[in-house]
């Protein structure tokens, strides 16, 4: 009789157990998800902030505020930026940042819309960068890859630019 209780018992410890990894698993599979999903809308949101960027810089070199050599290099940095491709994407905007920091656009009315879009430059890819970096560790986590609860999803990247920062 004492054989019976125990193997019972050991099934029901077994089944509890199984019962804890699957809950985390699932639970760990939808952080995943919506850690992914944070990504991709970071990621979205920080091109965005960065034609925002160009297009303001492309604004302010054909304003005539600036002097024409000051003029020609931003415009000529913001279009690249704007046509990069995704493998010149990075240096490329890193281009527009030193083009910026270089003209010395404190021009009036657009210095402070300027400063605004290199502000929200910088805070986009840091919390892109931060998200990047939060889903990246929990995909390092054993039971994560051993069950491969990531599924086909790449691993994110950061994007590593010169934003003025």
């Amino acid at each position: 009789m004492g054989g019976v209780e125990l193997s019972g018992v050991l099934l029901l410890v077994g089944a509890m157990t199984l019962l804890l990894l699957v809950c985390y698993g699932s639970w760990t599979a939808g952080r995943l998800d919506r850690l992914h999903h944070r990504v991709a809308t970071a990621r979205a949101r920080l091109e965005t902030e960065l034609s925002r960027r160009s297009a303001l810089v492309a604004e302010l070199a054909g304003s005539g505020a600036l002097d024409p050599a000051s003029s020609l290099l931003l415009l000529d940095a913001a279009h690249r930026a704007r046509t990069a491709t995704e493998d010149e994407r990075e240096q490329c905007e890193s281009a527009l940042t030193r083009a910026i920091a270089a003209t010395g656009t404190d021009v009036q009315p657009w210095s402070g819309e300027l400063t605004a879009a290199v502000r929200r430059v910088q805070l986009a890819r840091r919390f892109h960068n931060d998200i990047v970096v939060s889903t990246r560790n929990l995909r390092r986590r054993r039971l994560v890859t051993w069950f491969r609860l990531a599924g086909h999803a790449p691993m994110p990247a950061t994007i590593e630019l010169e934003d003025g920062s």
